[in-house]
C-alpha cells in the first residue's frame, strides 16, 4: 500500500468516526441520555468479535446486554459508569475468547 492510498484510508476511517460519533451523540440525545461518551473503540472491537466467535447476529445482541449490564450496574450504585462499563465489556470479551477456543478446538 502506498503512502497516498494509507492516507486516504486513514481520512476515510477518521470521516466514519466523526460521522458515529455524531449518530451515537444524537442516539443518546434522543434516548434521555445526552451526557452518554460511547466508548466507540470497545463497542465495536466487542461486536466484532461476537460476530466472529459466534455469528452476525451475534454482535448486536451482545453489546445490546452489555449496555443494559453495565446500565443495571452503574443505576443501582454497584459502580461507576465507566467501571460497570469496563467489567461487562470484559465478560462479553471473555466470552467471545471462550467460543473462538471452542471453535477451533471442535473444528
Amino acid at each position: 500500500m502506498t503512502n497516498n492510498e494509507q492516507s486516504t484510508q486513514d481520512a476515510q476511517r477518521a470521516q466514519e468516526d466523526e460521522e458515529l460519533r455524531q449518530w451515537c451523540a444524537k442516539v443518546a440525545e434522543a434516548t434521555g441520555v445526552p451526557e452518554l461518551e460511547v466508548d466507540l473503540k470497545t463497542v465495536l472491537g466487542l461486536a466484532g468479535r461476537a460476530a466472529h466467535a459466534v455469528m452476525r447476529p451475534a454482535a448486536p445482541l451482545t453489546t445490546f446486554i452489555v449496555g443494559y449490564a453495565a446500565g443495571m450496574a452503574a443505576g443501582s450504585g454497584k459502580a461507576t459508569p465507566a467501571e460497570a462499563f469496563t467489567a461487562a465489556a470484559d465478560a462479553g470479551f471473555q466470552l467471545a475468547r471462550e467460543a473462538m477456543n471452542s471453535a477451533s478446538t471442535d473444528a
